[in-house]
């Protein structure tokens, strides 16, 4: 692998790690800053605990958001609201030079997001002179114009009279109807998928649709007519050769589907918009809308008016003051966030909080593990239809009861288990009895409460670890809401080109889940453990790196592999980590720290490439250390970079997206990032300084 190591002494879990140098014999210049680092971003983190206890910042997507809201309040006549200029001056803001909108900075012009983003800004009274749109018009043409758009924008055209509904995909409510045995029915596509097309097919049922003057429309931006425009795909999803491929037969189905709607044959329709109905309005239980993210969250609000639904309604009332509460105004601009995630981010700052322990940290940890605790799922949801398990674990939302994830959920065990179990104890009802017996007769009754809290914490999280092993799937590993949810035939529907119409294994949340059973005592003599080892050892690129499906791209993917397989006991000799952490090192820039763009999805050759960010810069280290390279120079140039970047406020600048939604679809920036992640890392190589410590396995 071509590491240096300065000894051949043998650690703890295998012969070919680095002796560990004493802190003494770390670089002083690192170490002098470390502290004042780690206490700054301490600071920092704890002054954004809600004083409920959690933990919540911003998060970002693109402008899709804001123009999707516009194309709703138009389809209701509400445009005059004031809402509609802020965000539309928020679009404007993001538009780049040469005149489109791209997913992320830095990105190339996105045709359906541009397309989105002209169209509200000329229902928001732009002149279509004005140089915004002027150079909106000619970048979107030069692109292939509105023409290339994708399904979801097309139903958004629909809606607002530009083009025919037959020129969108056909989305039937009678799949709802479709047995559970079927290999074709409604849980066997992703959980965010099924909550967008079930009010997406009630909608296409009816077929709504306002009629704007043709001073609002974009026929400007056709470059065809619409039955002319191309047939719509997943991004890189190339058709299938021969007579009966998948490809063809859904197209043959979605023109059989859409014949019959012209000759009214549709015997099961009013039975299955029924069925659909209760199928949505049952899930607002709950939830912060439907699924919790913003798309069904519009979408269900033109199901509930196509339906019948007034405005006054408690249901469509409901919709709307989901959608207010993820706006964020800020001087004379609105913006939107596709969802929440006080769960995550409070989960990673305790985790944060846990490497880089203080006393005065008790009271905001037990607040954070109460607020965590009330967030348990204690019912079943979607994910039950496959999987006999008792309810558990935790959703990403302040409300989803109906979708707990695996991701969310690995992540609570962890923090949990660093936080109300000491590393050196472990037996867990000593370390009760011990945190008792050192209280004084004052301090008792704060005692007793610790002590409930420490038996609620173990019970929660012995439930979530059982349903976590219960979601495992056949190929030993895990994804992010369902198990077995891999029927890759779906991906050819006409309207799974919005990239995520499955929810695979994935090597980040496997990784994530071996890290925090290693947290909780599993090994790798442990069935599940093994065939979780086998799946990462299966999906490493030939390079060396793994894909990251929920952040971007290669570094999120090899990180979190590297240090499930470390912490669950692989030996940092073994091929697989070894090309992971030579991958790491090779794609290390010259400031010491790492970056990738979410480019690297439809460019692979771009992958580990891209700005520096404190992010993927802790990633990076985060999976040396899991393999005991604390005292490699790639790692302190690494922890230099970080201590070096670092704002006098204790937080980091970090204005690219490093979160993924739908590769190739729609990114994130998380806001809290480059606070947590960081943080986290330093922790992590202040104490393999101080007591040799990589993690669960080898502690």
């Amino acid at each position: 692998m071509g590491v240096a190591r300065n000894d051949s002494s043998p650690p703890p879990s295998g012969p070919s790690l680095p002796k560990h140098p004493s802190i003494e014999e770390a670089p002083q210049r690192i170490l002098g800053q470390l502290d004042g680092a780690i206490s700054g971003a301490r600071e920092h983190l704890l002054n954004l605990q809600d004083e409920r206890g959690y933990w919540c910042g911003e998060l970002e997507g693109d402008t899709i958001l804001e123009s999707e809201y516009i194309l709703l309040l138009a389809w209701l006549g509400r445009l005059d609201e004031p809402v509609v200029a802020k965000a539309a001056r928020y679009i404007v803001a993001q538009q780049l030079p040469q005149g489109g909108w791209a997913l992320f900075p830095g990105g190339e012009l996105d045709i359906s997001s541009s397309t989105k983003a002209y169209f509200a800004l000329k229902l928001a009274g732009y002149d279509p002179q004005s140089e915004p749109l002027r150079l909106a018009r000619e970048a979107i043409r030069a692109h292939g114009g509105a023409d290339c758009v994708n399904s979801f924008t097309r139903f958004y055209l629909a809606l607002l009279g530009q083009i025919s509904y037959d020129h969108c995909p056909a989305v039937i409510p009678e799949l709802v109807l479709l047995p559970r045995w079927s290999p074709i029915n409604l849980f066997r596509i992703s959980s965010w998928s099924r909550t967008i097309l079930v009010p997406l097919a009630i909608m296409w049922a009816h077929r709504p649709s306002r009629q704007l003057p043709d001073s609002q429309g974009i026929l400007e931006l056709f470059v065809r007519p619409p039955n002319q425009w191309p047939e719509l795909r997943a991004p890189g999803l190339q058709p299938g050769h021969g007579a009966l491929t998948w490809d063809r037969l859904f197209r043959l189905l979605d023109r059989g589907l859409k014949l019959l709607e012209h000759i009214h044959f549709r015997p099961f329709r009013r039975r299955a918009i029924r069925q659909a109905e209760r199928w949505m309005t049952d899930r607002f239980v709950d939830s912060d809308g439907l699924g919790a993210i913003f798309p069904p969250i519009i979408w269900s609000v033109v199901a509930l008016r196509c339906l019948g639904y007034s405005d006054e309604s408690a249901e469509v009332r409901y919709c709307h003051e989901q959608l207010d509460a993820l706006m964020i105004e800020q001087d004379d601009t609105v913006r939107l966030q596709p969802c929440k995630s006080p769960v995550w981010d409070t989960a990673l700052t305790l985790r944060a909080l846990a490497v880089t322990r203080e006393p005065g940290d008790e009271s905001a940890v037990a607040g954070a593990a109460e607020w965590l605790l009330s967030k348990e799922v204690t019912r079943h949801g979607d994910w039950s239809v496959y999987v006999n398990a008792e309810p558990a674990g935790w959703f990403f939302e302040h409300h989803n009861v109906f979708y707990p994830d695996i991701d969310d959920t690995a992540m609570v065990l962890a923090a949990m288990r660093e936080h109300f179990v000491l590393e050196t104890d472990p037996d867990m009802v000593d370390q009760k009895r011990l945190v008792i017996s050192q209280t004084t007769a004052d301090d008792l009754d704060q005692a007793r409460e610790r002590a409930l809290l420490f038996d609620q914490v173990l019970d929660a999280c012995e439930r979530a670890r059982r349903w976590t092993l219960a979601m495992q799937n056949r190929d030993g590993g895990w994804a992010a809401f369902d198990r077995d949810n891999d029927r890759e035939f779906l991906c050819h529907v006409p309207f799974a080109d919005h990239n995520a119409m499955i929810d695979p294994s994935t090597p980040d949340i496997t990784g994530r889940v071996l890290e925090a059973l290693a947290t909780w005592g599993a090994s790798l003599e442990d069935e599940p453990v093994q065939r979780a080892v086998d799946y990462l050892r299966r999906t490493q690129e030939p390079d060396g790196s793994w894909i990251g499906r929920w952040g971007v791209n290669y570094i999120y993917g090899t990180w979190q592999s590297l240090v499930g397989l470390g912490w669950i006991g692989v030996s940092p000799a073994d091929p697989c980590l070894e090309k992971g952490v030579q991958w790491l090192m090779d794609h290390q820039q010259d400031s010491g720290g790492w970056g990738e763009s979410p480019l690297s999805y439809t460019k692979p050759e771009l992958r580990g490439r891209g700005p520096a960010t404190p992010s993927q810069t802790a990633w990076a280290i985060m999976g040396l250390l899991a393999c005991g390279l604390h005292e490699h120079p790639s790692v302190q140039r690494g922890i230099a970079f970080l201590t070096g970047t670092q704002r006098q406020d204790g937080g980091w600048d970090e204005p690219e997206f490093t979160g993924t939604g739908f590769p190739k679809v729609f990114y994130l920036r998380y806001h809290m990032y480059p606070l947590y992640f960081p943080l986290l890392a330093l922790g992590r190589y202040q104490n393999a300084l101080r007591r040799n410590w990589y993690g669960p396995s080898r502690a």
